[in-house]
């Protein structure tokens, strides 16, 4: 059934099952938004799907929308599992869908071979199958504002620059899944190069909670340092876990989907030290969070709650949306057109410019690192920052951190074009 919640002047569907398509209005661009309220990981999807949602409805009441399009956001629920995805994505693509957040690898992998059929573009923002960042292979596929293969580079020169990488053991502790392995082929090309020994410490979903004999593992094989790759509970059973054996938590780091505030508040002061990487500011100190606060949530028109405004994942959603407003505002442009489509928002994904001077101009200066969409390049190869929970809250300790490109994007042609061998009839690009 759907439900429609008329947030100031957009109106937000929000589904508690999958949902039918419906007509909106020619002066409406929707976008979709697939959400996870419920399931194992609900904890990051309520505020991401909050602050997606929000800055939308920011724009319609403070701007009109963009272009004179007011947007709707059309909510659908998957409880983070790949077969509700697809669901959704079929019920609401003939929406007029621009794009697709899947805010799951699961649902990503399954809609990239969708996305060139139906001319939807496919947005994994920092997520997904970090190949996608070819844009030659993907045209339609973007992980901005880097691949898992960027973050995990960037991981490992922060571990460099504390000491030395060379000679050290690195313990890799991943959720057994799709999204916990995709890094393994960069650690394993790197490893030899920047001269460390890493050991996988694989976490199934039925194990996140119980992972007790994995730390007795740890404690054996005595890793210098710990790089999580971790979601929902996994997180702080992790570092409650660490805690246990006394690893130094200033020597174990998370990856982006695992140093949130919902991973650490039911940790508290046994995690302080801990860190993980970041690619999106943390706190309300940014004018575009307080237009936020003002025209939406003072306006009773939000769901989250107050004290989650500003937290990593709300502000993590924001960003999405972010990117998202920014990508239609270029399609906009280059197209004439108000109501664009999925393939001219395609155009808008390669086109979009998120520079220092535009950060400031939206509000959001200081907020994250510049990102320049391109044809060829559709991770962006954005930097990151490490951040440090101090018992109470997350705390920037490192300037940004570029990825090693150099390294990094030969590997990411290589499993681009292994993927596209491996399929029949795909479509590539030519980027000149």
């Amino acid at each position: 059934m759907l439900k429609k919640l008329i947030l100031g002047a957009a109106a937000i569907a929000v589904a508690s099952t999958v949902q039918v398509t419906t007509s909106y209005a020619e002066d409406t661009l929707y976008i979709p938004s697939l959400s996870y309220r419920t399931g194992p990981f609900a904890g990051a999807g309520t505020p991401i799907a909050n602050g997606f949602a929000d800055y939308f409805n920011m724009l319609n009441a403070r701007d009109g929308g963009i272009g004179g399009a007011k947007l709707v956001v059309g909510e659908c629920e998957t409880a983070y599992n790949a077969q509700k995805g697809v669901e959704c994505y079929e019920a609401t693509k003939g929406n007029g869908a621009l794009a697709y957040n899947p805010y799951s690898t699961g649902i990503t992998l399954q809609l990239i071979p969708k996305a060139p059929v139906d001319k939807i573009p496919v947005l994994s923002m920092g997520y997904g199958l970090s190949a996608a960042a070819v844009g030659e292979k993907f045209p339609w596929t973007f992980n901005y504002p880097a691949s898992y293969w960027s973050q995990m580079s960037s991981i490992l020169q922060y571990i460099d620059s504390q000491g030395g990488i060379k000679g050290k053991k690195i313990g890799f502790i991943y959720l057994d899944v799709g999204y916990g392995k995709e890094p393994i082929p960069l650690l394993d090309k790197l490893a030899p190069e920047m001269g460390f020994e890493w050991v996988g410490f694989p976490v199934g979903v039925k194990e996140m909670q119980n992972q007790s004999a994995t730390w007795l593992n740890v404690r054996k094989e005595r890793p210098d340092w710990m790089v999580a790759w971790s979601f929902g509970a996994m997180t702080p059973t992790a570092v409650k876990e660490a805690a246990k054996i006394r690893f130094p938590m200033d020597k174990f780091i998370g990856n982006w989907w695992s140093g949130a505030h919902a991973d650490l508040e039911p940790v508290g002061e046994a995690g302080k030290g801990y860190k993980a990487a970041n690619f999106s500011g943390v706190g309300t100190d940014f004018p575009a969070l307080q237009d936020v606060i003002k025209h939406v949530v003072d306006a009773g028109n939000s769901q989250a709650a107050k004290d989650d405004i500003g937290k990593v994942n709300y502000n993590r959603g924001l960003f999405n949306a972010v990117i998202m407003a920014e990508a239609i505002a270029a399609a906009q442009k280059a197209t004439g057109k108000v109501k664009i489509t999925g393939e001219d928002m395609r155009l808008g994904l390669e086109t979009f410019v998120l520079d220092e001077a535009r950060l400031k101009e939206i509000g959001l200066e200081g907020f994250t690192a510049p990102i320049k969409a391109s044809c060829k390049d559709h991770e962006g190869a954005g930097s990151i920052f490490i951040q440090q929970w101090d018992g109470s809250d997350w705390k920037r300790t490192s300037d940004l951190i570029a990825p090693m490109t150099d390294v990094v994007r030969p590997l990411l042609e290589e499993a681009a074009e292994k993927y596209v061998g491996e399929q029949t009839g795909w479509k590539t690009q030519s980027c000149g």
